[in-house]
């Protein structure tokens, strides 16, 4: 089980906008306390009582200004696709790929994502003490995971149901897939909305 299913299986991972996000952080704080030391003067009094916008650059890009307009409108267009495509790719739905057992021509096996779940949320929810259970396929074609949920009535002995659901549940998935492995996490909660109670 390679370390990126297992990952997977735990949760969509947002690695890359938190990357970003922290990035856009790190600049931002840069960039004040670098305005907080000129402004406190501890570069020099001239350059604390020098205006936000110098001079010279204001200079500049008054000799140059259709190469500024330009410069704007390429940084622009280049923010607005870079925003554009970190928005769609956050709201992108995460993956439910299916698992190819068979890929030889003319007799290809393959069970989709969604009956992989169904299978393995009926078979969980027939454990007693679960009183729903919802299951989600993630991961990719190549390393297919398990995401799984249970909620147990008031009472129910976890670890009697952490064994059944290794050793029935996930047995039985990675028995009919015919695989070694099948990266799952789980999270249980407790249903407090059943009246049932297990003892």
């Amino acid at each position: 089980m390679s370390v990126s299913a297992a990952r997977r299986a735990q949760g969509r991972s947002y690695r890359g906008e938190r990357t970003l996000t922290a990035l856009v952080g790190v600049l931002a704080v840069l960039a004040g306390a670098g305005a907080l030391v000129v402004g406190m003067g501890w570069l020099g009094q001239f350059r604390g009582h020098r205006p936000v916008l110098d001079p010279i650059a204001v200079d500049w890009l008054s000799g140059h200004a259709l190469y500024a307009r330009i410069g704007a409108v390429v940084l622009g267009v280049l923010l607005l696709v870079l925003g554009l495509r970190w928005f769609f790719r956050s709201l992108r739905p995460e993956r439910r790929p299916d698992l190819r057992l068979d890929e030889t021509v003319g007799a290809e096996l393959t069970v989709t994502g969604g009956a992989l779940a169904g299978a393995v949320q009926t078979d969980a929810e027939s454990l007693e003490g679960v009183t729903r259970a919802r299951v989600r396929s993630v991961g990719t074609v190549a390393e297919p995971a398990v995401r799984i949920t249970l909620w147990l009535a008031e009472g129910t002995e976890v670890r009697q149901v952490w064994e059944e659901l290794d050793s029935f549940v996930l047995t039985r998935a990675r028995n009919s897939l015919g695989v070694e492995t099948l990266p799952t996490a789980v999270r249980i909660e407790l249903d407090t909305a059943g009246s049932a109670r297990v003892r």
